[in-house]
C-alpha cells in the first residue's frame, strides 16, 4: 500500500515526507504528552536514539510547536562524539534536515546556526567548567552513562537551563546502573521512553541483527545493550557500581610503574573471545590506578600485539604482562617479533580467575584501586563478575587483564600468578 502511494507522488511531495518525522516515528520516538522537564529515551544499540534527539532538537529550533526555542546545548561524552553523532552523523542534526532549513555548522566556534537564527552550541563532558556561564533554553544530552565527569557535568548543564517559560532537555543514553539515571528515573518530572534494537530492524543491517542480535538476545549484556534494560549489579559480584565511583578521579599522582597487560584470546575471528588489554600504574603508597581499557574485540594476533604495543608506549610504560596459558609461549613471541625492545613479563595462572581478581577487589575496599577516568565496559564486567563468572558466561577478559596488571604492581605471592622475565 505504502509503495503505491509513494509512487503517486510528485518530487517535491517526496521530499517533504523523506523529511517528515513524524512520517517514519515509531510512537517511542515522538515527545511524550505531560509537563515533563526531562524527556529519557533508553534504547539499545541502533534502536534510534541520536534520531530521536536530533529531531526533537529539529523540532525546537525551528519552532514546530510554537516559537522557535534558542539556545540550545548538545552535549556529547567527547567533543569528538558530539561532531560525530549528534552533528555531522548520518542520524545526527545535519543529516534530518532539508537543506533550505539545515543549520550552518562552524566546527572552531562549536555552534550551529539556524537561518531563522536559533543557535546550539556543543560542549563535551570531559569539560563540565565549559558549561559555567552560558544560557539555554533546551539541551540535547548524548550516551549520559558513559559520560566521564555525568555527576558534575551534568549539574553544570542545570545550572544553565534558565530561558524560556519551561527549559527542557532529551536525554539519549543505553542504560547502565549508575546513581545519576536511577535518579532520573525516579523523578516526577521525568518522562520515559524505551526502546529496543530489534524495533529498529528496517533500519540495520540483516547481518548485524544476525550476528550481534542474534548472538546477544536473552543474555545480561544482550538486555542491556539491544533491549535497553537497566540490568541492576549482581549481590554476589567482586565490585559495586557505588564501590567503582567512589574510585573515580581526574590525574594521578606521580606512579612508580606502569605496565600494560594483556588476556589474549585462544583463537581468533568471529566466536573468539576478546583480547583484553589495561593499562595500570601504582604511586608510592602502592595504591593502583588503571590508566586505560584499550581492549580489542575478536582480533589476530598481530593485531592485538600491535595495540598492546601502543599501549605500552603511550603510557610510557615499564614492561608488558602476557598471560601465557591459553596461547602458550605463542603470545609473547608475537608481541617480541612487533617490537623486540619492549620487556615482556610472561604470568601463568594457578587458580582460577574469582580467586586470582579477589585480592583486587579487596584493593578496591581498602581504597587503594582507583580509576583515572571512566571505562563502562570494563566496569560492567566488574559489576556482573560472581563466583560463577559472568552472567553471559563469556571470558571476563577487560577484567582479566585489569587483574593481571594490578597483580603485578603489588606483586605476586603464595599460590598466586607464577611470574617470570622474559
Amino acid at each position: 500500500m505504502l509503495p503505491t502511494l509513494l509512487s503517486r507522488c510528485d518530487e517535491p511531495l517526496l521530499r517533504w515526507i523523506a523529511h517528515h518525522w513524524p512520517f517514519f516515528a515509531r510512537p517511542d520516538q515522538m515527545p511524550p504528552p505531560g509537563e515533563w522537564t526531562v524527556w529519557l529515551v533508553l534504547g539499545g544499540r541502533g534502536a534510534g536514539k541520536t534520531r530521536t534527539g536530533a529531531e526533537w532538537v529539529r523540532a525546537q529550533a525551528l519552532g514546530r510547536n510554537g516559537a522557535s526555542v534558542s539556545p540550545i546545548a548538545l552535549v556529547g561524552e567527547t567533543m569528538a562524539d558530539v561532531r560525530d553523532v549528534m552533528v555531522e552523523g548520518v542520524s545526527g542534526l545535519l543529516a534530518v534536515h532539508p537543506r533550505d532549513e539545515r543549520p550552518h555548522w562552524i566546527p572552531t566556534r562549536r555552534r550551529l546556526e539556524w537561518p531563522n537564527g536559533a543557535l546550539a552550541m556543543v560542549f563535551s563532558a570531559e569539560d563540565p567548567d565549559a558549561l559555567r556561564g552560558p544560557q539555554f533554553a533546551a539541551a540535547w544530552a548524548d550516551e549520559l552513562c558513559k559520560w566521564r565527569h555525568a555527576e558534575e557535568t551534568w549539574d553544570m548543564l542545570q545550572f544553565g537551563l534558565r530561558l524560556g517559560t519551561r527549559p527542557r532537555e532529551v536525554v539519549t543514553t543505553t542504560p547502565r546502573a549508575m546513581p545519576l539515571l536511577k535518579r532520573l528515573m525516579g523523578d516526577a518530572r521525568t518522562a520515559l521512553s524505551r526502546a529496543a534494537t530489534r524495533d529498529n530492524a528496517l533500519n540495520l543491517a540483516p547481518a548485524f541483527l544476525e550476528a550481534v542480535v542474534g548472538r546477544y538476545a536473552g543474555t545480561r549484556l544482550g538486555r542491556q545493550e539491544l533491549d535497553g534494560e537497566l540490568i541492576e549489579e549482581r549481590a554476589d559480584a567482586l565490585w559495586s557500581r557505588a564501590m567503582i565511583e567512589a574510585a573515580r578521579i581526574d590525574a594521578t599522582p606521580p606512579l612508580e610503574r606502569v605496565v600494560v597487560a594483556v588476556d589474549p584470546p585462544a583463537s581468533s575471528g568471529r566466536r573468539a573471545d576478546a583480547c583484553g588489554i589495561v593499562a595500570a600504574g601504582c604511586d608510592a603508597a602502592r595504591t593502583i590506578y588503571v590508566l586505560e581499557d584499550a581492549t580489542l574485540l575478536r582480533a589476530r594476533p598481530l593485531a592485538w600485539a600491535e595495540a598492546a604495543i601502543a599501549a605500552y608506549h603511550r603510557h610510557e610504560a615499564d614492561a608488558l604482562v602476557v598471560e601465557v596459558n591459553q596461547g602458550g609461549e605463542m603470545a609473547a613471541a608475537v608481541l617480541r617479533d612487533v617490537d623486540p625492545t619492549v620487556p615482556v613479563t610472561s604470568v601463568r595462572a594457578t587458580r582460577g580467575k574469582y580467586l586470582r581478581a579477589e585480592p583486587i577487589a579487596a584493593l578496591s575496599a581498602q581504597g587503594r584501586l582507583k580509576f583515572c577516568g571512566a571505562f563502562p565496559a570494563l566496569e560492567d564486567e566488574m559489576t556482573d563478575f560472581g563466583p560463577g563468572g559472568l552472567t553471559s558466561g563469556r571470558s571476563p577478559d577487560r577484567l582479566d587483564a585489569m587483574v593481571w596488571a594490578a597483580t603485578a604492581l603489588i606483586g605476586a605471592s603464595g599460590s598466586g600468578p607464577r611470574v617470570r622475565r622474559i
